[in-house]
C-alpha cells in the first residue's frame, strides 16, 4: 500500500495511476481532493483520498492514521507534493511568496517523512520513504532560489532521515524523477527570460519530447519497494528511451 502527497495532478496523479494499475492499495491526498484512479477499478485496489495541507502537520497525521487505518500498513509513502514558484532574482522576489515555497517544498515533506517514520515504528517490518526532489538540488538556475534551495534541503533532510531511521527498517530516498511534462513545465516555459535565462533549455526539451513519462518515474519508484536495497540516498530516476 501506498501515500502518494500532491496527487491530484501531473507526476502525482500519473505515478498514482501505475501504481493502482501494479496492484497497490493507496492513500491519494493533494490541496484539492485527488480523483480516484481510473485502473482503481480494473485493478481491484482501494483507494482513501483527502484534502490535505501538507504544511500543517496534524493533517498529515491524520491522514497517515486514517488510511492506515482503512487499508493497513503503508509499505510506501512519496512526498510529491510542491510547488516552482516564485521566479525571479531573489532580490525582486516576495517574501510570503518564499516563506510559502519553503512552507511546501521542505516543511511539506518533513512532516509527511515524520509522519511515515512514526507509521514505520509502529508495526513490525520497514518500509520506503521517496521524497520527491529535483537535479536543480545541486544545479542553480538564476530565478529559481526558492526552488533549488528547497530542494537541497530535501536531499540533505532525507539523508538525515535514512540514517535516523535505518534501524527501524525505513529505507529513505531523494529521487529526481527528470523532467516531466506537467503543468509545472508549462508554467516554466511561459516564464519571460528576464526572471528565467534557462527557460529556452525547457521550450527545446519540448521540442524534443524529451521527456520522463509518469509512468516511467512510478516504475522505477516501484523498483525502490520491491527490488534490493540500494546505498544511495539521493538518486535520479535515468532518462526514457525515445522509440527509434
Amino acid at each position: 500500500m501506498a501515500v502518494i502527497t500532491g496527487a491530484s495532478r501531473g507526476l502525482g496523479a500519473g505515478m498514482a495511476e501505475r501504481l493502482a494499475a501494479a496492484g497497490l492499495h493507496l492513500g491519494l491526498c493533494a490541496r484539492r481532493e485527488p480523483p480516484v484512479p481510473a485502473a482503481a477499478a480494473a485493478a481491484g485496489v482501494d483507494v482513501v483520498t483527502a484534502a490535505v495541507d501538507v504544511t500543517d502537520a496534524g493533517e498529515v497525521d491524520r491522514f497517515a492514521v486514517e488510511v492506515a487505518g482503512r487499508l493497513g500498513r503503508i509499505d510506501l509513502w512519496i512526498n510529491n507534493a510542491g510547488v516552482l514558484g516564485p521566479i525571479g532574482p531573489l532580490r525582486d522576489l516576495d517574501p510570503a511568496e518564499v516563506a510559502a515555497n519553503v512552507a511546501v517544498n521542505v516543511v511539506g515533506v518533513l512532516h509527511g517523512s515524520a509522519s511515515f517514520a512514526r507509521h514505520v515504528r509502529s508495526r513490525p517490518g520497514g518500509g520506503v520513504l521517496v521524497n520527491v526532489t529535483s537535479g536543480a538540488a545541486t544545479r542553480p538556475y538564476e530565478g529559481w532560489s526558492a526552488y533549488c534551495a528547497s530542494k537541497a534541503a530535501v536531499d540533505q533532510a532525507t539523508r538525515v532521515v535514512a540514517a535516523e531511521e535505518a534501524e527501524a527498517g525505513l529505507r529513505a530516498h531523494a529521487v529526481a524523477p527528470g523532467v516531466v511534462d506537467t503543468d509545472m513545465q508549462a508554467a516554466i516555459r511561459s516564464t519571460p527570460s528576464d526572471r528565467f535565462p534557462a527557460v529556452e533549455r525547457f521550450v527545446q526539451m519540448q521540442r524534443d519530447d524529451a521527456y520522463n513519462s509518469p509512468a516511467w518515474v512510478a516504475d522505477h519508484v516501484l523498483g525502490l519497494l520491491a527490488g534490493p536495497p540500494t546505498p544511495d540516498v539521493v538518486l535520479r530516476v535515468p532518462d526514457e528511451p525515445r522509440p527509434g
